[in-house]
């Protein structure tokens, strides 16, 4: 039996970026853990009847003002991962996380927004956490769990979200000071995955369908993010089409942030995405801060391997 540690910025982070690997590591029988590092306060608000959780664009929540988004988050979050059968889930500096860590002084962290925003200067905000003291909390976690692989975000956090390149740099910081040594991969999609689902979506996205959920379907020439890498830079995935039912299940507890409509999902934008059952990765050296890339771990696209064998 693995263990697997998913370290991530928000809650549905998890589910999103990395749903299928935990799904697919749980119905073998391994243990699956998930650190989630903020709240997702900033998070834009879907529901009707959930609007008024959310603060108008451009406003501050006051520093002794209790966020309202925070504690529906958090519930959401620990359905969807109930949902989802992981072994457990704690969230940065909360009282589960400092008794593994035995960190009693840990610090919780707000979601910082997007640069430029009101709430990326809060006190709290993620982005501002000083990444060695965040790091050394971490580290002893990591430490106490001791995993066999780490999973986060690349360098750019996927898409350039400040807290989703904070997580990156504190996991990575984190293990580098690790005496758990567990493998870190970061997540990845090869360009040719990309370009397959953009297609797969103009298919099989009806005019019917896109009327009905208000999902808009991106251009095929529109840019991918960060994370849309050409597919030599992809060294692991994990392809599990079975694993999308239960990957699904925990992405409806994530209502106030995702809308399902069979094997698509759209966040506050509208934007159509496939869940399409697969998710790439690379081996990442935290110690010398690199991508574990190269003609000594290349493997053809079709047999790459899993994280775990």
């Amino acid at each position: 039996m693995a263990r697997l540690l998913f370290a991530h910025a928000h809650p549905d982070d998890e589910s999103l970026w990395t749903g299928v690997t935990m799904a697919h590591h749980v119905a073998r029988g391994d243990e699956v853990h998930v650190l989630t590092c903020t709240l997702g306060e900033e998070g834009e608000v879907i529901p009707d009847d959930l609007k008024h959780l959310e603060l108008p664009a451009g406003s501050a929540r006051p520093d002794d003002v209790a966020d309202e988004l925070a504690p529906v988050r958090r519930e959401e979050l620990r359905r969807a991962m109930t949902a989802m059968g992981v072994t457990s889930s704690v969230v940065l500096g909360d009282d589960a996380f400092r008794a593994l860590a035995n960190r009693p002084e840990a610090r919780t962290y707000r979601d910082s927004g997007m640069a430029g925003t009101p709430s990326a200067s809060h006190p709290r905000a993620f982005m501002g956490a000083d990444i060695e003291a965040v790091a050394a909390d971490v580290a002893a976690y990591v430490d106490a769990l001791a995993p066999d692989v780490v999973v986060t975000y690349d360098e750019q956090g996927g898409y350039g979200h400040p807290d989703h390149i904070r997580t990156h740099e504190v996991t990575v910081a984190a293990l580098a000071a690790s005496t758990a040594r567990p493998r870190l991969f970061i997540t990845l999609t090869p360009q040719s995955w990309a370009q397959e689902d953009r297609a797969w979506l103009h298919a099989m996205c009806s005019p019917e369908f896109l009327h009905e959920t208000g999902f808009v379907v991106p251009e095929r020439d529109d840019a991918y993010p960060p994370s849309v890498v050409p597919d030599d830079e992809v060294t692991h995935a994990v392809v599990d089409d079975a694993a999308v039912s239960l990957q699904i299940k925990a992405l409806r507890e994530h209502r106030t942030q995702v809308s399902v409509a069979d094997e698509v999902y759209a966040l506050s934008n509208d934007v159509a995405a496939r869940l399409s059952g697969r998710e790439g990765f690379t081996e990442y050296d935290a110690r010398a801060r690199r991508r574990i890339v190269g003609a000594e771990n290349a493997t053809p696209s079709a047999t790459r391997p899993e994280l775990i064998a």
